[in-house]
This record gives C-alpha cells, structure tokens and sequence, in this order.
C-alpha cells in the first residue's frame, strides 16, 4: 500500500529534527557567521538607495528626496572622471600584471630549493614585510625616497648623479605603489602556490629524473600544470576588484604634486563623502565602482571557465 504525501512528509520531518538534534553544534557554529554577515554586510545594503536621493541628515534616508540617476551623471559628466578612473584601472593592471608572477616565481624557487635552512630563512624574510602595518610601511617608503636623506637619492648622489624627489613626480607614483606592493606582499602570496607545490605527488619528480628531465623541464611539466587552476582562479579574483585600488596606501603616498596620478576612486569618495559631507553623490561613486566589479568578476569567470575549465562557481 503507498503511503500518503502527509506521511511520508511526517517522517522527511521527523527526520531532519532528529539530524537537528543531533548536530545542533554545527548548526551554532554556521549560525554565528551567518547573522554577522546578513548583519553588517545585508543589512547595511538598504542605505544603497540615497545614491539615488539627495541626502539630507535631517529628513533621514527614507524622507530624503528622489533624484534618480542625477549623481550618477553627474559622476560621468565630471572633468576628473576620466582621469580617476584610468587611475584606478592603470594601478590594478600595474598590480597585476608585474604583481601576480612574481609570487609564483617565489614559490616554485623555494620548492626547488634543497637546502631546508635557507628556505626558511628566505620565506621569513619574504613573509615579514606583510605584517608592517601601512603607516609604517609607506613610511619606509617616504623615507628611502626622501630628497635629502634617503638612502636611495644618496646611492644616486654617491655616483655622481642628481638627486630626484620621487614623491613629486606623477610619473613615477605608480611604479612606486607596484614595486613597494610586490615587495610587501610576495613571500605572503607565495604561500597557497607553494601549498598547491607540496601536495604534488613526489614520484612525479622521481619518473621525471628517470627520464632525464631537466629542472626546467620538471617546472614546466610538472609544476606549472598543477599550479595553472590556482593561478587562473586568482586571476580571475584579481580582474573582479579590478576597480578596487586599496585606499589606504594610496591616501598615505598622496600629495599635492602627484596628484594626477594618485587621484582614484577610493581617495575621491573619501574625499568627496567624508570631507566634504557629500553622502548622496559619494554613494553613487561607490555603487557605480561596485557594479562594474561585480560585471567583470562574473564575465572573467564565464570566459575562464569555457576557456580553461576552470571557474570560481
């Protein structure tokens, strides 16, 4: 005889509360990151709509007034806007492109190193950059630069050249950003490729020299073909916040002289919403940036994964 709809969902039911019961700590345990996600990353997203209002403390953000996409173009229809942006774009790019390989050269470097004590000395020194805090960090920087004590324009001035004030020149503001982010960050980005290294099944290695496979050889059969998902994926997280340019940083290096090459979206928000009390106008920026990363994070993703198999979801 068959049993009804009602009974067999009576025992589905009877089921999952007993599954419930007994795993009820697990179910604690995803329950706490969940209600700090819905509660400071959802529930904020309701203040989204005063891009599409002109703001007003005393009305608050549902008695402010619509103004649609005034902001919005307004942002597209400023003198700056090319620029901020080409800044924004040309940092991440930079990043990227001079930014990515470095790490995965590191790793494999230190997975071909036979020596255990100068691995380790060198991923410690490789690593330690990574934990100086910005302040510090872009200090070291302005220092070694500086016009009249840095240790760089001294190195200049010692062989017979003219010292230069880095700091002021545009041209230069982006090379510096880059090469003191590689420096900073590569022994700590090295890190998940040098993992992806170590679980590699050593009789690969062992065939490999068997055959006579060179060192290169081995990297470029063995090594790389492991590491190129994990490359892809990274890849494809780097081009989705690539209208992300970290602020702080760039805050720090700022300055009066450089401005036209400094100047992006994340400094111009702050700028524009915080000093200047503009909320309306500096949501709108913000919302605009967030879309165009969330487009290209989902269009990279569909040509990585029709192209290499290899996607995020």
């Amino acid at each position: 005889m068959a049993l009804s709809y009602e009974s067999v969902h009576r025992k589905r039911k009877g089921i999952d509360l007993k599954r419930l019961k007994k795993s009820w700590q697990l179910y604690v345990i995803i329950f706490l990151p969940l209600a700090f996600i819905l509660l400071f990353h959802y529930g904020p997203m309701y203040g989204i709509q005063i891009a599409f209002k002109e703001y007003d403390v005393t009305k608050g953000i549902f008695g402010s007034n619509w103004v649609a996409w005034k902001h919005f173009d307004r942002f597209i229809g400023s003198y700056n806007f090319r620029n901020i942006v080409w800044n924004t774009v040309s940092i991440s790019l930079y990043s990227l492109v001079f930014g990515l390989p470095v790490p995965i050269i590191l790793a494999i470097s230190l997975n071909e190193c036979d020596s255990k004590k100068y691995k380790k000395f060198v991923q410690t020194v490789t690593y330690a950059p990574h934990f100086i805090s910005m302040v510090v960090m872009v200090s070291m920087v302005i220092l070694a630069l500086s016009l009249n004590n840095g240790i760089v324009n001294n190195i200049i001035a010692a062989l017979g050249g003219t010292r230069i004030n880095f700091m002021s020149k545009p041209e230069m503001f982006k090379s510096i950003y880059v090469l003191s982010g590689i420096w900073q960050n590569m022994g700590y980005s090295s890190i998940l490729y040098l993992a992806v290294l170590t679980g590699i099944d050593p009789t690969l290695y062992e065939a490999a020299i068997i055959d006579g496979a060179s060192r290169m050889k081995k990297i470029r059969h063995i090594d790389l073909p492991f590491l190129i998902p994990t490359i892809i994926i990274m890849l494809i997280l780097a081009l989705g916040q690539i209208m992300n340019v970290g602020f702080e940083k760039i805050y720090l290096m700022q300055n009066k002289l450089n401005l036209s090459a400094s100047e992006t979206i994340a400094t111009y928000i702050y700028k524009i919403g915080i000093e200047n009390a503009n909320f309306s106008y500096s949501a709108a920026i913000g919302l605009f940036n967030s879309v165009i990363n969330c487009v290209l994070i989902v269009l990279v993703n569909q040509v990585a994964r029709k192209v290499s198999e290899t996607s995020l979801w």
